[in-house]
């Protein structure tokens, strides 16, 4: 598949849906968005970053701007305010927030150990590891395994992270892989399946309603396409990009959520009025106050320099990316939050390009948003 370097930015305007309201609406078929964090994102797609993008940032209050320009794939339609986007890892913060609501509610606590819910844990060495170690990635469970590659089932898989090895020396290492485990945890302390819980506990309330695990088969042509994976060997577009996540059949703690930009949006805005209705305002304070090696309970904690939120937030923000190209930053000091969601991956992972659009996007926002 040939990445055209030189092509416009196509055409579909964004549609803020309810309870969002609009400051400025970039137009992508003018091929010059409004505002610079738009024009941002049209350099980059210029480039061949990616092939489309949308984006929105704003205040608790509003008003919210949303924008979306380019393609679904190179050779695709363009992008609109209901394209549905992979998520990747922007996944664990959103079931981090079912966590802390599981720990509101009494059914679990940050302590508990990991076999007090998964009794085939017991007398391995990941038996006395806590919730709290899995949410900070500091469980010493390593990360970045390809267990895809060795392990095609889900039983099979659910066995090799029983049996995969600790790392000999504490600290934080982010681990895909202690999620896995921390979605299990919550399946079994709240006696439903993870995309129920997520649904019902984080989701819904927020009135999330594209946001989901496991798109159904109708909605999968309006998803970004992301990797032309070998592994699978065709173009990814509707099904999760993550090889693990697809082994576990597409519903994980670590990734497999897909969602458009109004949806997180949503989640963007209620993060920046401190919590209230799905979580109490203490929980989350608790769980984004926390602050351990860089990590909060599920988010990463703003640490310039090359912070992904760029240099302009306060060391009060957070937030979390996707491996695809998406991300979510919320700085509540400045009452700001902003979300970039690209198919960075497609065609292939190989750039690392956007790092800095990450970071020139967030500071030309949070310009924008104070101003």
């Amino acid at each position: 598949m040939t990445v055209p370097r030189s092509a416009s930015p196509a055409a579909g305007g964004p549609s803020p849906g309810p309870a969002l309201s609009t400051a400025t609406d970039s137009t992508p078929g003018a091929g010059n968005p409004a505002g610079g964090a738009g024009r941002v994102l049209a350099r980059a797609r210029e480039a061949g970053v990616f092939s489309g993008a949308a984006w929105a940032w704003g205040r608790s209050g509003g008003p919210v701007e949303l924008g979306t320009l380019g393609t679904l794939s190179w050779d695709g339609d363009p992008v609109g305010a209901d394209t549905l986007w992979d998520l990747a890892s922007v996944t664990k913060p959103i079931v981090g927030l079912a966590v802390m609501a599981l720990v509101e509610s009494g059914e679990l606590t940050l302590d508990d150990r990991v076999a007090h819910h998964l009794p085939r844990y017991e007398g391995t060495d990941k038996a006395d590891i806590t919730v709290s170690e899995l949410l900070t990635h500091t469980s010493r469970i390593p990360g970045r395994q390809p267990l895809y590659r060795r392990f095609p089932t889900r039983e099979e898989l659910l066995d090799a992270l029983v049996d995969l090895p600790l790392r000999a020396e504490p600290g934080m290492e982010y681990s895909s892989q202690g999620f896995m485990i921390l979605g299990l945890i919550a399946e079994s302390a709240s006696g439903t399946s993870l995309d129920r819980l997520v649904r019902d506990r984080i989701t819904a309330p927020l009135a999330m309603d594209a946001t989901t695990f496991v798109l159904p088969e109708r909605d999968r042509a309006r998803a970004a396409a992301t990797e032309d994976c070998p592994w699978r060997g065709r173009v990814v577009q509707g099904t999760v990009h993550d090889e693990n996540a697809e082994v576990l059949g597409g519903v994980a703690g670590h990734a497999g959520m897909f969602g458009t930009v109004s949806d997180l949006a949503r989640l963007g805005r209620w993060l920046c009025r401190g919590g209230g209705g799905p979580l109490a305002p203490r929980t989350l304070s608790v769980m984004t106050g926390t602050r351990v090696l860089g990590r909060t309970l599920a988010w990463q904690a703003h640490e310039p320099p090359l912070s992904s939120g760029g240099d302009l937030l306060t060391t009060a923000a957070y937030g979390h990316n996707g491996f695809t190209g998406t991300s979510l930053w919320v700085d509540p000091e400045l009452d700001f939050f902003a979300v970039l969601l690209t198919n960075r991956v497609h065609p292939a992972r190989t750039s690392d390009a956007i790092g800095r659009v990450r970071r020139t996007f967030h500071n030309a926002a949070v310009t924008e948003a104070l101003s």
